[in-house]
């Protein structure tokens, strides 16, 4: 596996293009192309881009959800080609279990594959307190504010202990407010537990709240236009000089929205 000084590389996408069969048959319809990068471990990458470019099927490539047209995402010198609990995905629609509890829902996978009641109780309990749930074990989603669903599903990946966190716009469906408690708390979780995150997003100043490194993708066919090292200190400022100069230098440089 390649090592950037003593930093593993945990991932690479090699010149992966994804095409669907057209709407109306009349032959493809190409959504990516062409993208290659890698990404290093704990590495807290942003995928970001225009509205539709494609960002959500290049994670479900990424995530062995799709399978690209051409080329190949390779994780720690293994090609992906299904799901797998070494790559956790949180979605904008969070998609808990109504039916179960918040242990319930956290624990599913860990009890899915068969680990004992006590360890994986454990370890689910270990993450409800990280996302700032503890006293809600026993609430069902419905009794849950959208933030506080959103915060179960980031509890409930990290519970199968995955290398590589892949976040699809999870704060998307959040109203301003709750949006940006968000952020800071996934920010505190990554602090406080380190993984490797891909978080796609279209919102600049989300990507860059965020971000050790951000890829600019194109309108669909989505390809990488640019990449940006982000270099700020943890915790950001929305007002901050260096983050108003890379936000007009990004969205300067971004495709319109079709």
């Amino acid at each position: 596996m390649e090592q950037s000084g003593n930093v593993k590389t945990i991932l690479e996408c090699r010149n992966v293009s994804k095409e669907f069969d057209a709407y109306d048959k009349s032959g493809k319809t190409e959504v990516l192309r062409d993208i290659s990068f890698s990404v290093k471990e704990n590495e807290f990458l942003v995928l970001f881009g225009p509205g539709q470019c494609g960002k959500t099927t290049l994670i479900n490539v990424l995530a062995g959800l799709e399978t690209a047209t051409s080329g190949e995402v390779i994780e720690n010198g293994k090609k992906v080609t299904k799901p797998a609990p070494e790559r956790g995905v949180v979605y904008q629609k969070t998609a808990l279990f109504p039916w179960l509890s918040v242990m319930g829902n956290v624990e599913f996978g860990p009890r899915v594959r068969g680990q004992d009641k006590k360890t994986r109780r454990e370890t689910a309990k270990h993450y409800i307190d990280l996302v700032g749930l503890s006293g809600f074990e026993k609430s069902y989603p419905s009794q849950l504010s959208g933030g506080m669903r959103q915060r179960v599903g980031i509890a409930r990946a990290y519970c199968n202990q995955p290398e590589i966190m892949l976040m699809d716009e999870p704060f998307g469906h959040l109203d301003a407010q709750t949006r940006y408690m968000m952020e800071e708390e996934l920010q505190r979780i990554w602090q406080s537990e380190k993984r490797t995150v891909i978080f796609v997003t279209n919102n600049i100043e989300e990507a860059l709240f965020l971000a050790d490194r951000i890829i600019l993708l194109t309108n669909c066919p989505s390809g990488i236009k640019k990449e940006y090292i982000i270099d700020m200190p943890h915790p950001r400022s929305y007002v901050d000089p260096k983050f108003l100069s890379y936000r007009q230098e990004i969205t300067e440089n971004m495709d319109k929205s079709l």
